[in-house]
């Protein structure tokens, strides 16, 4: 047992290191205002306003900080735009701004703690060792005839510890919730978590919904616990513990809720004056609210304790007594490879049988401390560390890894590249997934390709970092990509998403979304974010905006680093039926070595005769938006008008000015007398006349006129690494004229 003892020792000394890292960096900042004390009887509670609603659980250790002064303090009340915060001592009586830290390592603290109590059982630290070296025969009957359902059975019935190897599309939660149907329908006890709260609520709607087709449901059996329920568990309120709560102690629901009413009302009261009667009155129902909320947590206790299926996440399940002082028959831990280890061998513990489900080829945990424990414990998943991902790249499946090896999501065309540089061809398509996408492969963009890659060589030098996080952007691409979006809307699809590497350029496109895409919206669920946002969704189409091109001189590391396969690999694998990828070949192939994920894919593309180039512009942009607009940069007539009817500035920014042709310096000229010009380059023409200059290297030509209309592509001669055919950009975005003066403005 010795070795689990150290395996245990290293994981707290890993969390120990995680949480003075999130002490010292990582904390949630939340501005707090108005604050006044109410009472100071021994401990001092203090009532602040919140420009928003902050969501942070009562009791949870927060700090102050204001004025060089740090304080730490517990939450009494969070509700609304109002929060009320004890401390051990004074403060004053008044606090007119602060800022209040909320730091999640409160939750790796508890699981710390659990981890001491697992030290001494010697059946858990038993249960962990299996866990982590699965050396044991496997004992379960072996058929060739048996569904995925009746062998994923068989194993977790029969083996302490089952992998579940769930490439994406392959009837994960469909298998996962009909094995749990199946221990339950013969009595056990089972626990289901999973480290988000979405996960959750899906695989507890699919138990469920299974148990009442079976018509073996039973009101109480199944539980969803915990208080973030997702929209996922509508339909399935009687799973959810305040629906039970609200049906058995209706009378207990409506003092709380009157109890709650009455505070609001106070507080709002409270935000004019501060008088001792109103803020006696404040704690005397904070008081009442608490032994009601008190009562309440008993019935959920009762409701716990008499459950058969309990669902809930990891987080909860470490820090509340209730869920970890019982015992499991099985435990089926679900997107296990985004946990922590430790939070994996908590779980194990929990329960003679786990099953321990995800993919390894997806993305693994975060944290955030640079130490080599934490890289080993924190920062790698438990299919690596238990040793069975290696098998995968031995080329043979571990005896107790059950691969779920038939998707259903995408199109065989998008699948083709996963199913075999990702999954080493362990995976293939299911017989119906080609029709089944066809309408979505038929639509625009692209109709009749489920897979394309928008090549952007030779169209200028357009990557940049953004000033304050360093994170790349690419405003061509990003243009390119919202019109793909466009087309895709125009063609019916409502389901859309748009994924880049880098932060900057995720949140420029969901910016530039709000500003152009507003309505459409309502109406769509069109995303653009990190690839982290999209793991565990899906969509009809994706768009995969790569990002990286000239005048970098190297590709960044999240599409070449140790993790680039894993992020490559969820952007793809969200498509059900059209994957469009926005990349610089030319970058990609001089740059990125041919044994990385993003060149293979690159490679792919091309060898598959999905690439688009720029000449074929013309043929798939057939609905320019009101706003962007897409034309030949010789043609400059609509350039010309909006130089002359300019109002107030026209600001040029150039790479070289040395290269601004004469009659460009003639089309300036022709601006209103009133209209300043602002130039923006590396250095100084004396021959161009201008109002000011801002002294700064600029990759690429671009215009902002009146702070809102901005052209990318002109003038064509002074853009370096272009060939024709010469395309122009005319967007009408104040956003982005402020975004890109932002990226271009002297620094003070």
């Amino acid at each position: 047992m010795n070795s689990t003892v150290n395996y245990i020792k290293e994981w707290q000394q890993a969390l120990q290191l995680e949480i003075l890292h999130l002490k010292k960096f990582g904390s949630t900042k939340y501005l707090v205002s108005n604050g006044h004390l109410l009472n100071g009887d021994g401990s001092f509670s203090y009532y602040f306003e919140t420009g928003a609603s902050i969501n942070i659980p009562v009791g949870s250790i927060v700090r102050l900080e204001w004025g060089g002064i740090k304080q730490d303090g517990r939450i009494l009340s969070s509700e609304g735009k109002s929060i009320i915060i004890v401390f051990e001592r004074s403060l004053g009586d008044m606090i007119g701004e602060a800022f209040l830290f909320h730091d999640p390592w409160e939750l790796l603290e508890q699981l710390i703690t659990r981890l001491d109590e697992i030290k001494r059982s010697k059946k858990k630290r038993l249960r962990i060792k299996r866990l982590m070296d699965p050396s044991m025969l496997p004992k379960h009957p072996v058929s060739d005839k048996q569904s995925s359902v009746k062998e994923l059975y068989a194993r977790s019935k029969f083996n302490p510890v089952t992998f579940v190897w769930g490439p994406p599309g392959t009837g994960k939660t469909y298998t996962l919730a009909r094995t749990v149907a199946n221990h339950y329908l013969q009595d056990k006890k089972i626990l289901v978590l999973s480290h988000s709260n979405q996960a959750v609520d899906v695989m507890m709607a699919e138990i469920s919904s299974f148990i009442k087709k079976k018509e073996r449901f039973k009101e109480g059996d199944v539980l969803r616990y915990g208080s973030r329920i997702g929209e996922t568990l509508a339909i399935h309120e009687d799973i959810v513990t305040g629906t039970l709560l609200g049906k058995h102690e209706p009378l207990l629901v409506q003092e709380k809720e009157e109890l709650a009413e009455q505070k609001r009302l106070l507080k709002h009261d409270l935000a004019g004056s501060f008088s001792k009667r109103d803020t006696d009155q404040l704690l005397e129902l904070e008081k009442k609210l608490a032994k009601v909320l008190e009562k309440i947590r008993q019935k959920e206790v009762q409701f716990v304790k008499e459950a058969k299926i309990i669902g809930t996440t990891l987080a909860k399940a470490a820090n509340d007594e209730t869920i970890y002082q019982k015992e499991y028959d099985l435990v089926i831990l679900d997107e296990a490879s985004m946990a922590y280890v430790p939070q994996v061998a908590f779980a194990a513990a929990l329960s003679k049988h786990i099953i321990v489900c995800g993919d390894f080829k997806q993305l693994p945990p975060i944290a955030s401390a640079r130490d080599s424990l934490v890289k080993l414990w924190l920062k790698e998943d438990i299919f690596h560390r238990a040793g069975v991902a290696q098998s995968v790249e031995d080329g043979e499946l571990h005896p107790h890894l059950f691969l779920l090896k038939e998707q259903r999501r995408m199109h065989p065309d998008i699948s083709a590249f996963t199913n075999r540089v990702v999954y080493n061809n362990f995976v293939g398509d299911h017989d119906s997934v080609a029709t089944s996408r066809e309408s979505i492969t038929l639509a625009e963009p692209f109709a009749n390709k489920a897979a394309a890659l928008v090549d952007t060589s030779l169209s200028g030098e357009y990557c940049m970092t953004e000033r304050t996080s360093h994170s790349r952007m690419n405003v061509w691409q990003l243009l390119l990509s919202f019109q793909l979006i466009h087309e895709a809307y125009i063609g019916g699809a409502r389901s859309i998403g748009y994924v880049a590497p880098y932060r900057a350029q995720a949140d420029l496109m969901d910016k530039l979304l709000d500003d152009l895409y507003a309505e459409e919206r309502h109406t769509a669920d069109i995303i653009a974010a990190t690839v982290h946002r999209f793991q565990g969704s899906e969509r009809d189409m994706m768009i995969f905006d790569t990002v990286d091109s000239y005048p970098q001189n190297r590709a960044g590391m999240l599409l070449t680093g140790r993790e680039s396969e894993r992020l490559i690999n969820v952007a793809i694998t969200r498509t059900k039926g059209k994957f469009v990828h926005v990349c610089d070949t030319s970058f990609i192939n001089k740059h990125v070595y041919r044994s990385k994920t993003l060149r293979q894919l690159v490679d792919h593309q091309t060898q598959n005769d999905q690439v688009v180039t720029k000449k074929d512009i013309g043929t798939w942009v057939n609905h320019q938006h009101p706003k962007l607009q897409w034309m030949h940069a010789r043609k400059l007539a609509d350039f010309m008008e909006d130089i002359q009817t300019a109002k107030r500035d026209v600001i040029m920014a150039i790479p070289d000015l040395k290269s601004l042709p004469i009659e460009w310096q003639q089309h300036l000229l022709k601006r209103r007398p009133e209209v300043k010009l602002t130039i923006i380059s590396a250095k100084r023409n004396e021959d161009i006349i201008s109002d000011s200059f801002i002294c700064l290297p600029v990759s690429f030509a671009f215009f902002i006129i009146d702070k809102r209309v901005v052209w990318l592509g002109l003038p064509v001669e002074s853009n370096n690494r272009v060939q024709p055919p010469f395309v122009a950009a005319r967007l009408d975005s104040e956003m982005m004229a402020d975004e890109l003066l932002f990226q271009f403005k002297k620094s003070e």
